[in-house]
């Protein structure tokens, strides 16, 4: 019995390694690619949006078949580019609340300590990010930025939290049916031998 529990410990283990492994390094890449973002002047900045925004209105026009002039096109590209750069820093920031989560449940016990563990690295890294951005020529730093991507990470924490309850109440209904169908087949069984007993009988 105790060789089974250390077993299963040793297993258990194993897979908790793995996924701190590949959580931190998607968390690295995430730092980078903010830090790479951050790094960039207003007018390079601006320019990748207004790239992203121009794609995105473009494609909005072409499966829409609406056929809208360059001015408009143009002044929706302009309404919309502000809304694109804040959704994106909401994604990065969700993104990170979610691996954040994920490394931290695995060393830590479910339990409000995880959550503002959770939410003070996310916001953390969101000032350490507008602090950055500071220094950079033709940026500033914001306190509603910051506001905003610790609101993404809070999102990110919601998000493992009701995958996991889903996840939880998916397997529980799974193992009742499980349950349910190995009594069926014992219920059967037994009574297929109660009737072999009962026929020998009748022969007899």
């Amino acid at each position: 019995m105790n060789d089974r529990k250390n077993k299963f410990g040793m297993e258990k283990q194993w897979y908790q390694y793995v996924i701190t492994f590949f959580v931190i390094v998607m968390l690295l890449l995430l730092y980078f690619m903010i830090f790479h973002f951050s790094a960039q002047d207003g007018e390079e900045s601006s320019s990748l949006s207004q790239r992203i925004t121009q794609k995105g209105v473009e494609i909005v026009n072409t499966l829409s078949g609406n056929q809208w002039s360059e001015e408009k096109i143009a002044g929706l590209e302009e309404q919309y580019e502000h809304l694109v750069r804040k959704t994106a820093h909401f994604a990065e920031y969700a993104y990170m609340g979610v691996l954040v989560f994920l490394l931290l449940s695995q060393w830590m016990n479910r339990s409000r300590k995880l959550y503002l563990f959770t939410v003070g690295w996310v916001f953390l890294s969101a000032a350490g990010d507008e602090f950055h951005q500071y220094f950079v020529p033709g940026r500033w730093a914001s306190p509603w930025d910051v506001l905003l991507d610790t609101c993404g990470g809070i999102f990110g924490i919601l998000f493992c939290v009701f995958a996991g309850a889903l996840y939880g109440k998916c397997r529980k209904k799974s193992i009742e049916i499980k349950h349910k169908n190995s009594l069926d087949g014992g219920e059967q069984m037994k009574n297929k031998r109660r009737f072999q007993s009962e026929k020998v009988l009748d022969i007899s």
